[in-house]
């Protein structure tokens, strides 16, 4: 991440874009987004993302002085992308703390680069659309999730720039099982966006859900096979692959998802999971250490704790 400066406004005003309810522990933060010049971006994009989060993605967008704020972050290590029009994006990981722990600003510089129409949100009332975004959230709170959608497609229908929001809306329609919305909804992301490849994946993923396995392998390969693949993609590639009983295949993709980034405990777990289906105690025991060394905090960690006591009284 580039620049990341000293200044933060508690008084931050920001559009805070999240389909799920948020834990009841959860931390924020908050920042700038200017350009090289010192001057305030208005209407940037400020994407945090966290594979291991429930949601997963969360999106703001700042206001007249270039001002963010989210809340509703888990714990842990996120992917902060801040990015508009003209500018060329910047990206970092940030270690996000509980409600109640101080945290630095997380300010960006963006250099020009990227060419583009400019102002997406030049003449929206920011007021009015947070209005929307907190009478959405209230209605995804009390599982009104028809209400919620309905705002999100109006708030499209205004500021189309606000392609987060399909993201949303699929993952609504996917808490009603209703998959195909969902997938229609995760398609309208434009390729490029700084949600496409995630979008991807969850039409992958929803696909699983929906028992299409080999849909859901075509949608992943896809990814997979372009330059922009991560880790996330050949980590749900080898889930596809494990529901279909394809166990090696499932622990290469699993493994190229650890080689990208050895210290993800997800990779690390279903590893170890592989090896003990093979009977391999040992293998087993040297991964799942090894996951709670790299990863302690992780969920999966806590889980292989209880594997190696269960191992070690057989």
């Amino acid at each position: 991440m580039r620049n990341l400066e000293a200044l933060f406004s508690a008084t931050v005003m920001a559009l805070v874009l999240s389909a799920l309810p948020a834990a009841a522990q959860v931390g924020r933060i908050g920042g700038t987004v200017k350009d090289q010049s010192g001057q305030p971006i208005k209407g940037a994009t400020v994407v945090a993302e966290n594979p291991d989060s429930a949601p997963s993605s969360l999106t703001a967008t700042t206001d007249d002085r270039g001002r963010y704020s989210m809340i509703g972050l888990k714990a842990g290590t996120w992917k902060v992308t801040a990015s508009a029009p003209g500018f060329e994006p910047s990206a970092g990981n940030v270690p996000i703390k509980t409600i109640g722990a101080p945290m630095p600003p997380v300010d960006f510089t963006l250099a020009p680069g990227a060419s583009g129409p400019s102002g997406a949100l030049a003449g929206v009332n920011t007021k009015e659309l947070q209005g929307e975004l907190d009478k959405a959230e209230a209605m995804v709170n009390t599982k009104d999730y028809a209400g919620a959608i309905a705002i999100y497609e109006g708030m499209l229908a205004k500021v189309p720039a606000l392609t987060a929001l399909h993201m949303q809306i699929g993952n609504l329609y996917r808490q009603q099982k209703q998959y195909d919305q969902a997938i229609a909804s995760y398609k309208k992301v434009p390729a490029g966006d700084a949600n496409s490849n995630k979008a991807r994946i969850e039409i992958g993923m929803t696909l699983l859900e929906k028992n299409d396995l080999a849909g859901a392998e075509a949608a992943l390969m896809e990814v997979a096979n372009s330059t922009s693949a991560d880790k996330e993609v050949f980590y749900n590639l080898g889930e596809v692959k494990f529901a279909r009983g394809e166990t090696d295949e499932a622990v290469k993709y699993y493994q190229r998802a650890s080689d990208i980034d050895p210290n993800w405990g997800k990779p690390l777990f279903k590893l170890g999971l592989a090896r003990l289906q093979k009977a391999d105690t040992a293998g087993t025991l040297e991964i799942m250490n090894k996951l709670i060394q790299v990863d302690p905090n992780s969920p999966e960690a806590a889980q292989a704790k209880s594997l190696i006591e269960q191992l070690k009284k057989q």
